[in-house]
């Protein structure tokens, strides 16, 4: 896998809410009993009573999950997410300052069997396969709820109807019902990704995987929180993106184990079934040299059967298929993100945009790398190489974020500062 995270204050906020958790199996035992978790979610509550709330969601659903290896993935992280909402609700019984904090959650789990999704509140988990984006949870927001209701027609809903009241998350209620979704296939290629509404409240969908589709993780994540920021950046950011590269495996382990492909002493029969297959075999060849052609054929598939059991029994890594969608509903929608000219115009008039505010207001820049990045860009633009034109207009916004970020500190009273322009962009 490729990995990255970053999460964002935003332009608007005192402090940032969100809270993120990563927890990479060690080994290839731990991956196969609980595989790789990673979740976002983003707190609500006055003063410091979201940033709580974000904070036990993540520190409690990771250490419960876990630990709760009695119990089978799906189980665990529903009982891992059930947890973390009684902690904090009863956290937030315990102060008046901390009463009625809350917190969505999304947690993606890559397992042998395929990806697994708990999830509560309108924080979103992605799956990018090929051009395609898919949205594997489902918001638990006052507009999703009347258009699954059948009262909004399509995303053209009512400007009345407030698009940032959630209808379910963590702390509220001692208990809380868990959307889990999965098991969904895992293939190479695949990309996943974890955000808060901070991202999916000012980039589109298709945007999304446009970039993602661009972008090496890291990149990505950085590019996707400053295009946020860029539309006003109204909240917190937090983006994870997972980026499967290969047969998934836990840390330091070969690619053909976690494929499911056998190795050297786990491809080997159990002892206990070498006993009665020899029986089979033997009595197999003794009846076809008498004649009975049935009774042989019969015998040789007691033993094909033991052989399966064995197998079954995680003696050759032989995984079970899990069925698509066989815990909730998901995918909620898919988005076509093939690049198109379209999106490149706009990432180019965006750095466009950039380079004339900076350079009306005088800010120090290092305009030779900015303009090469602008250089290379147009010119996989005019070749159409729309892909390479993206990944190319992303680094020179980026860049430029950065350099208008390092000079906050640097603006003289009174003077235009990177803030000022980010605030009105």
């Amino acid at each position: 896998m490729e990995t990255a995270a970053l999460s964002d204050i935003g332009l608007r906020r005192g402090n940032n809410q969100d809270a993120m958790a990563t927890l990479i199996a060690g080994s290839q035992e731990k991956f196969e009993e609980r595989g790789h978790l990673f979740l976002v979610a983003d707190g609500m509550g006055a003063h410091a009573a979201g940033e709580l709330a974000s904070k036990l969601a993540a520190d409690v659903v990771s250490l419960t999950y876990s630990k709760l290896l009695d119990r089978k993935p799906a189980e665990a992280l529903g009982a891992a997410v059930q947890d973390a909402n009684l902690q904090i609700h009863t956290r937030g019984n315990a102060s008046d300052d901390f009463r009625g904090m809350g917190t969505t959650v999304s947690v993606l789990v890559l397992l042998p069997q395929g990806a697994l999704v708990a999830h509560v509140g309108d924080s979103r988990v992605y799956r990018l396969r090929g051009n395609r984006l898919d949205q594997l949870t489902f918001d638990h927001s006052l507009v999703w709820e009347l258009r699954a209701a059948g009262h909004v027609a399509s995303e053209d809903y009512p400007s009345y109807i407030p698009k940032n009241i959630i209808t379910r998350s963590l702390g509220p209620n001692p208990q809380v019902h868990v959307d889990l979704e999965g098991y969904f296939p895992v293939r190479p290629g695949d990309t996943y990704l974890l955000c808060s509404d901070g991202l999916s409240g000012q980039v589109k969908d298709d945007e999304i995987g446009k970039v993602v589709i661009a972008l090496p993780p890291k990149d990505a994540v950085q590019a996707l929180v400053d295009l946020a920021n860029l539309r006003g950046g109204p909240d917190n950011i937090t983006v994870v993106v997972v980026r499967v590269t290969g047969p998934l495996a836990a840390e330091g382990t070969t690619a053909s184990v976690a494929a499911g492909e056998s190795s050297g002493t786990s491809s080997r029969v159990a002892p206990g079934l070498w006993a009665p297959m020899g029986v089979l075999v033997l009595a197999a060849g003794i009846l076809a040299l008498l004649g009975q052609s049935v009774a042989a054929a019969a015998s040789l598939l007691g033993a094909a059967m033991a052989g399966a059991v064995a197998l079954l029994r995680g003696y050759g890594r032989v995984r079970l298929p899990f069925r698509e969608g066989s815990l909730g509903k998901g995918p909620y929608s898919s988005t076509d993100c093939t690049v198109d000219a379209t999106f490149v115009a706009q990432l180019a008039q965006i750095a466009q945009q950039l380079e004339d505010a900076a350079g009306g207001a005088d800010w120090t820049i290092d305009w030779e790398r900015f303009r090469s990045f602008q250089g290379r860009a147009e010119a996989a633009g005019r070749s159409g190489e729309l892909v390479a034109a993206v990944r190319e207009y992303c680094s020179a916004i980026t860049f430029m974020m950065a350099e208008l970020r390092s000079q906050r500190d640097r603006t003289p009273p009174g003077g235009d500062s990177p803030a000022d322009f980010e605030e009105g962009w």
